[in-house]
């Protein structure tokens, strides 16, 4: 037969940003060459997948690692001073500080989480680097005028504008799928967490050193902006990522080198955003995708079943039972309670912290920094060093349903922290030396939980598409989940921490014990997820993987 060009996979399975952890339209071989018998050992089974292994594009993985770190550098500097700041604004009632900060905060996830599929949709029309550059230039803009904000109204207007602009984390996640395959991705996607630790470090410290209550210019004198300076540094930090961005980031789109030049798109962009906007009835932004999906068919030659089904797997639309089985349910739904549980406690945390006695614990801003910085580091530590190995033992649904009933003792466990004021225990110290131990014992279970659930959860809906088609609809579903409980989370904790203020004794245990009941809530309805592919092929487990190993082995030959 004569040979026939054929469309590459890229342009075929990309028609669409959904949020892709994986780039494939059909299940790919799990390594290259003969597949590997029953007799080989797992020492040659691993050298297999090894020397099967893509080389990590090391120089783009940087890029999108700086752009990672200067975002959540940026945004997780805001929350040690967010308290105080909102106490100084005119008409707030500070017994009720903890309904505003949850406002603020909710704010910003509620207008990320309805924008979020807009700029993911738009990076298609236009590219992922123009839209990413796009989302850093105006996130910049927001934190600078962020740090001259004086009253309630402005601190929210000023995030909702900041959810609205900023798309750019999902879009990461979509560069990252697009520049690996299948034999290397697991490692790319592994360094996410760990640059996410690292921006829990320098943003919190950030935010919480860099406040200047005393003007530096006239000494003696109030400061009439001090929040300022943290939200320069941060806006710096962005437009120095915008630079690295605009020099360093190749554009991942396959369809993008059909697009005109860089310059030309970003002039489309906004065209793009003010016909949205305007509701246009014929936009411009709509002929494109119908001329590829055009060219996508007639490029296919009619006798290649191959790509014709590869083609039909992507368009075909999905049955809803396709997707909401009973596991992927119960995935999803313990998926909301586990992010509404994070965002809570960690909107919580710098509530309780500043408050002042005997509700809360009367730490300052750079003390409030210092201990999430502590997080960041031990969640770091746990990432490389531990998690694999017990992952490895425990099995993804055993360390999911851990992280889940770590959430439940770390809130149940913060009400009771002793004061500064509180005697010491065991006469050794003193209560603030105490306070500090117990503050560290309880944050390092919350980070475990937050890291190792977290990952876990990943792995389970990945691990539950039944074809790769239906993946990305369940890694959109949720992100889309994900931002609905950082949306609801702040405001609903931050108002359950001001009606606290008014129980007396322990009015504290009120807010945390609603949310550590909703973690055990989701601890419960975790052990329904009993699927028996939903374990990597890292598992140690003894039970199941005999009848594992014969499922993965099937699917591969699917």
């Amino acid at each position: 037969m004569p040979s026939t060009k054929l469309p590459s996979k890229a342009s075929i399975s990309r028609q669409s940003s959904t949020l892709h952890y994986q780039t494939f339209p059909v299940a790919p071989p799990r390594w290259r060459g003969s597949p590997m018998s029953r007799d080989s050992s797992p020492n040659n089974a691993d050298q297999d997948r090894k020397a099967g292994e893509s080389p990590l594009p090391v120089r783009q993985l940087v890029v999108l690692a700086i752009i990672a770190l200067a975002e959540q550098t940026a945004f997780n500097s805001i929350s040690p001073y967010l308290p105080e700041m909102t106490s100084t604004f005119p008409g707030v009632d500070k017994s009720q500080i903890g309904l505003y900060v949850g406002l603020i905060a909710s704010s910003f996830a509620l207008a990320q989480f309805g924008t979020n599929l807009f700029w993911g949709w738009l990076s298609d029309r236009v590219g992922r680097k123009p839209v990413v550059m796009l989302g850093t230039l105006l996130t910049a803009a927001c934190f600078l005028a962020f740090g001259f904000c004086r009253t309630l109204w402005q601190a929210i207007l000023v995030q909702v504008l900041m959810g609205i602009v900023n798309g750019n984390q999902g879009i990461v996640s979509t560069c990252l799928g697009e520049i690996t395959d299948r034999s290397n991705q697991s490692k790319a996607f592994t360094y996410l967490p760990i640059i996410y630790g690292l921006g829990g470090i320098t943003g919190p410290a950030l935010g919480g050193l860099l406040v200047l209550e005393e003007n530096p210019f006239q000494k003696g004198e109030k400061n009439a902006y001090p929040y300022l300076l943290p939200n320069m540094v941060a806006a710096l930090l962005l437009l120095i990522d915008l630079v690295i961005t605009g020099f360093f980031l190749e554009e991942s789109l396959e369809e993008a080198k059909e697009l005109p030049p860089l310059k030309k798109r970003v002039r489309n962009l906004f065209s793009y955003l003010w016909q949205f906007a305007g509701g246009a009835r014929h936009p411009t932004y709509t002929r494109r995708g119908s001329r590829n999906s055009r060219r996508s068919n007639e490029d296919i030659p009619d006798g290649d079943d191959e790509n014709q089904a590869l083609l039909a797997n992507t368009d075909s639309e999905l049955s809803r039972k396709d997707v909401l089985k009973r596991d992927t349910i119960l995935l999803l739904g313990t998926y909301f309670i586990f992010q509404l549980s994070n965002i809570a406690f960690n909107t919580l945390y710098p509530i309780f912290g500043a408050a002042p006695e005997p509700t809360g614990r009367n730490l300052n801003p750079e003390e409030i920094g210092l201990s999430l910085s502590f997080a960041g580091i031990v969640m770091i530590i746990f990432q490389i060093a531990l998690f694999a190995k017990i992952k490895g033992k425990m099995g993804n649904k055993a360390t999911y349903r851990a992280g889940m009933l770590l959430f439940f003792f770390s809130m149940m466990m913060m009400p009771w922290l002793g004061h500064r004021t509180s005697a010491p225990l065991f006469d050794i110290g003193n209560g603030s030396i105490w306070l500090w131990i117990e503050l560290g014992f309880v944050l390092l279970i919350k980070t475990i939980a937050a890291v190792g659930g977290l990952t876990s959860a990943m792995l389970l809906i990945t691990n539950s598409a039944p074809n790769h088609s239906v993946l990305g609809t369940l890694n959109g579903l949720a992100q889309t989940l994900s931002a609905a409980g950082r949306a609801a989370g702040p405001f609903l904790s931050g108002g359950l921490f001001s009606l606290a203020t008014r129980v007396r004794p322990k009015g504290e245990a009120l807010a945390w014990g609603v949310f550590g009941g909703i973690a055990f809530v989701g601890w419960i309805l975790s052990f329904g997820i009993r699927g028996e592919n939903l374990e990597s092929e890292d598992w140690q487990g003894e039970d199941e993987s005999g009848e594992e190993d014969e499922d993965e082995e099937a699917g591969a030959g699917r």
